[in-house]
């Protein structure tokens, strides 16, 4: 995540800063064309008709109420998203510097975990190269939808998986290895692309990116943001994961979204959850923490809804760009648990007949 020096007390608050025609490979047509026969699967309806919820009723009469297909035993598991970052903020890695041998480490073990669940390529590659930072890349892959209509809207779930290299030494270490920033966000993401490739039960098509060079202006996002609009994408929303690796306190919703009164994007995951998972940090807003990390770039050149996900309050995290930023300071139930809220809210948004957040 990048801040900026605006306050004194915005030197540890500010989290975040945090083409040409398409070309899809075969890999990806084939799963394009095999996906709209919709599998068969064991669901669990989630049925929301004696909760309460957060939404104002006047702003989200549109919003479906009907239950969608979540399947539990395909959850994220504390043990899996240990693991995975574990190695993503290890020493080995070296603090994942855009550009260094460390990320390409991490984006190698990213490719693998696509690949290994059917996470097909958007691009010719999983690469990505960046037109605007040397030797980088987001890794991007593809979830193709189900339906024959629905599939040409696009839902974009994201988070950078790049940081700083290196940090004020501390003890002799001099490695910024970034646990929760931001290899927290990653784990999310790839922990949501291996459910959904799972269950196959997104109607509307997924991409799935994790942007590089983030640490250095939003570079990664921006770069794939402007091709992507340059590809006349049908982009309904972008979801980004940001910082989710300890939890608030003190709340009565579990993490929060940045830009939070731009869209009806927070009621809409509350009312498809069944209950208050996502709230409103006044700081966030005081800060603008909406512009300063990579759903920003999508928000620019598509003006649609385009929000950040995050548990980072201000108060509840000392490690920011700190070489003590590692695994050991993670709160490993509360990423779990932040990751496994979203699916069913994100497989209601992946379903609904009309595009209901706005």
């Amino acid at each position: 995540m990048i801040i900026r020096n605006y306050v004194v007390l915005a030197l540890a608050a500010l989290m975040m800063s945090c083409g040409s025609t398409q070309v899809v490979s075969t890999d990806a047509e084939a799963a394009k064309k095999a996906s709209q026969q919709e599998p068969t699967v064991t669901v669990v309806d989630i049925d929301r008709s004696n909760q309460n919820t957060t939404a104002d009723s006047s702003e989200n009469a549109t919003l479906t109420n009907t239950a969608e297909k979540t399947i539990p035993g395909y959850y994220a598991k504390e043990g899996d998203v240990k693991k995975t970052i574990t190695y993503l903020a290890s020493d080995e890695l070296g603090g994942r510097e855009a550009g260094s041998s460390g990320i390409e480490k991490a984006a190698q073990y990213i490719e693998a975990s696509f690949k290994s669940n059917g996470i097909v390529p958007y691009f010719s590659s999983y690469r990505d190269d960046l037109s605007n930072f040397k030797n980088s890349f987001n890794v991007v892959g593809l979830l193709p939808g189900t339906d024959a209509t629905l599939k040409n809207e696009y839902i974009i779930i994201g988070a950078h998986y790049d940081h700083i290299g290196k940090g004020k030494i501390v003890n002799g270490d001099a490695i910024a290895n970034g646990a929760n920033d931001n290899a927290a966000g990653t784990v999310a993401v790839m922990e949501l692309a291996r459910y959904f490739s799972k269950t196959k039960s997104n109607k509307r098509s997924v991409i799935f990116a994790l942007f590089s060079a983030e640490e250095k202006g939003l570079l990664g996002s921006k770069h794939l943001a402007k091709k992507l609009k340059e590809q006349n994408l049908n982009l309904y929303t972008m979801v980004n994961f940001e910082m989710i690796g300890v939890p608030m306190k003190g709340k009565d919703y579990l993490a929060y979204i940045t830009g939070y009164k731009k869209s009806n994007m927070a009621d809409a995951i509350n009312s498809y959850a069944g209950k208050k998972v996502i709230g409103f940090l006044p700081t966030a807003s005081t800060y603008g923490l909406f512009q300063r990390s990579d759903n920003y770039p999508f928000y620019n050149e598509f003006n649609v809804p385009s929000h950040t996900v995050c548990t980072f309050d201000f108060t509840n995290f000392d490690y920011y760009h700190h070489v003590d930023d590692e695994v050991a300071q993670m709160d490993i139930p509360h990423m779990t648990k932040v990751i496994n809220e979203m699916i069913p809210p994100l497989a209601t948004m992946f379903n609904t007949p009309t595009r209901e957040i706005k």
